[in-house]
């Protein structure tokens, strides 16, 4: 759906994005990870036809972007992360009036309007005015107003920026909705643990430059050169804990109520023997396993050491 080649934006002597590629499938949920000033605003406006790259080429659905733009924007929906809204228009008559903007007939219109008004919850809202709905709820007209052609990627720049947690919460089961609808989707945060949840990939951009990408897990895997494993067994735990000191790929063991904490360096093979190995030495393992880490630790990893 998507492909990147060496795209590249300079403002003067400033490089925004510098030399990024990458590819994005159909139907992937794709999260764009970085701090502020990385590069993911101008990447996406650069997508959504809005800004002409300085060199390299973007193509969305074949199409390359600044040389097909109209055919770009049949098949995005942009949410961008400011965004404005007609406040003396009811929410039905936004929707109406964008609906026209692309030539939907009148009809067809009157049929999408409630479809979309109920899968961002906002039904009850159909005739309030604009200006009278909540931060929230206005980001989420925005989000209907970005599928009033159905198109077949969402570009959305910070979706859940300013929103308080409930509305947050709102947010990402819609985008769930989204993703079970079959919809590319390439979505940008530094909220970074809520995009854990509903990401089929992730890329971490710094300073322009893409550092890393690939699924949520697998990037967790390959950066994690020292995992925390935490045991507990049903007797004997001190002397365990005693004995795990001197198992390979163990640094560090710690023992305290809760039960046996450890620093591992093996991968998924060393911990299986680790397991198989108590457990044929006699002792109940009760509980043995990896403590997670999350999209927070697997960014600060990857851009440890990236310069300014």
């Amino acid at each position: 759906m998507i492909e990147i080649k060496e795209l590249t934006k300079q403002y003067g002597n400033f490089t925004a994005v510098d030399h990024l590629s990458m590819d994005i499938s159909p139907g992937v949920v794709f999260g764009f990870v970085g701090p502020n000033g990385a590069g993911k605003s101008t990447t996406m406006s650069i997508l959504a036809t809005l800004l002409h790259p300085t060199s390299g080429t973007a193509r969305v659905g074949g199409y390359n972007v600044t040389e097909k733009p109209k055919e770009v924007r049949k098949l995005i929906g942009y949410m961008p992360d400011f965004f404005g809204v007609y406040d003396h228009f009811k929410t039905t008559e936004y929707l109406d009036f964008y609906g026209a903007s692309y030539g939907i007939p009148r009809a067809e219109r009157q049929k999408l309007i409630p479809q979309l008004l109920e899968l961002v919850n906002l039904t009850d809202k159909a005739d309030f005015y604009v200006d009278s709905l909540s931060r929230g709820m206005k980001q989420r007209l925005c989000l209907a107003r970005c599928l009033v052609h159905q198109p077949e990627l969402l570009i959305l720049d910070e979706p859940a920026s300013g929103m308080d947690p409930r509305a947050r919460i709102e947010m990402r089961e819609i985008l769930k909705e989204l993703k079970a609808m079959g919809k590319t989707i390439i979505i940008s945060s530094h909220i970074l643990p809520e995009l854990a949840e509903m990401v089929d990939e992730i890329g971490v951009i710094e300073h322009g430059k893409l550092i890393a990408k690939g699924k949520v897990r697998e990037i967790q895997n390959h950066i994690r050169s020292n995992r925390t494993l935490h045991l507990r067994i049903l007797d004997r735990e001190a002397e365990v804990a005693e004995r795990l000191k001197d198992e390979p790929f163990v640094s560090m063991v710690l023992h305290d109520e809760t039960g046996i904490h450890l620093h591992f360096n093996g991968q998924d093979l060393e911990q299986a023997e680790l397991l198989g190995k108590l457990i044929a030495m006699g002792y109940k393992v009760v509980s043995f396993k990896e403590e997670e880490t999350n999209l927070e630790d697997v960014f600060l990893e990857i851009t440890k050491g990236v310069q300014a």
